[in-house]
């Protein structure tokens, strides 16, 4: 841990007692040193206690040795392996099961993301915000077609699904109330959502500019396919913060509905039988069975999702709320 004093300015919470700084590490043996100097100048500014927890994703250019190295020269962190790449939510995940602070701060190791900045988004919890959220303004310039207009539309899509309304999901600077997210499994590319599912147990968002630069080592590992994979998250991000604890409500009710569309193909058929239109002349006898049948069968998933949500809780020993605070009367 490094830094110690005096730092609460006049905001409505008090000063954190440990912030720890996550950051996932895969293949940036060239970029570590700046990358020390800058967290060095940028988290003395914070003056409380900090640590830093740099995850290696299974880096194969020496970038776990270079951690190493550089953790000798005055300043320790905690550095851990991960044995292969397994991506950056798990990377991200790893950082921050081991944090230990109540203010979690998580930024990318490339350089794009300035350390300098933390002292800002530190601050900025103070006013009584849970989460803040960084927004990259000035990115993708020169690359407006192939790169600013999907990342825009992948932006909107995720807002308008999730309600949580943020200019730059991808931003990976962001920092937490380590309460918020401790709790929180992260799977596949879900660490981007970590601020939507935030906002969705209660917690209060602010969104604010950082300066952004571009990568000066190595290649930036993004490309348009990852968005299609995010937006795939998102449906399953989205269907549990909704219907995790009713899934009845929504296999049910596409199952109802599939149920009235077959009866009323059904229905349909009989009256055209009466005209002299014979059944095997029409479609709708075959369409009313299949969605008869596929009515029942979402009925029958609501069931199975119901047994499974109450097991899951239950062993589990979870609740389906979050409790901000008690406050007993004496």
């Amino acid at each position: 841990m490094w830094g110690c004093g005096l730092w609460y300015k006049h905001g409505v919470m008090p000063p954190p007692k440990l912030v720890s700084v996550v950051m996932p590490v895969y293949n940036e043996a060239k970029a570590l040193p700046e990358l020390f100097e800058r967290l060095k100048r940028g988290l003395s500014l914070l003056r409380v206690p900090y640590e830093v927890i740099l995850v290696d994703d299974g880096s194969r250019d020496g970038s776990f040795q270079k951690i190493l190295e550089l953790s000798k020269n005055g300043a320790p962190v905690v550095a851990i392996e991960l044995r292969r790449n397994f991506g950056q939510t798990a990377a991200l995940a790893a950082g921050i099961e081991a944090a230990e602070g109540d203010v979690i701060v998580t930024l990318d190791s490339d350089l794009e993301n300035d350390p300098t900045e933390i002292v800002r988004f530190v601050d900025k919890l103070a006013e009584g915000y849970d989460v803040v959220s960084g927004w990259r303004q000035d990115r993708w310039q020169g690359s407006f077609i192939t790169r600013k207009i999907p990342s825009l539309a992948a932006n909107w899509i995720i807002s308008k699904l999730s309600g949580v309304h943020l200019h730059d999901y991808g931003c990976t600077f962001k920092a937490y109330r380590a309460d918020m997210i401790k709790g929180v499994r992260l799977y596949g590319d879900m660490h981007r959502f970590i601020a939507a599912y935030a906002v969705w147990q209660g917690g209060r968002i602010v969104e604010i500019p950082v300066r952004y630069t571009p990568r000066k080592f190595g290649k930036s590992n993004y490309g348009l396919g990852r968005i299609f994979r995010v937006l795939l998250d998102l449906v399953v991000v989205v269907f549990i913060h909704r219907y995790m604890n009713r899934p009845m409500h929504f296999f049910g009710a596409w199952g109802f509905v599939s149920l009235v569309l077959g009866f009323v193909a059904g229905s349909a058929a009989l009256v055209l039988r009466f005209f002299g239109i014979h059944m095997v002349q029409t479609p709708l006898p075959v369409l009313a069975t299949l969605l008869l049948l596929v009515g029942v069968q979402l009925v029958l998933f609501g069931v199975i999702a119901e047994i499974l949500m109450r097991t899951y809780y239950e062993s589990q020993q979870k609740r389906p709320y979050t409790v901000r605070q008690t406050v007993r009367g004496e």
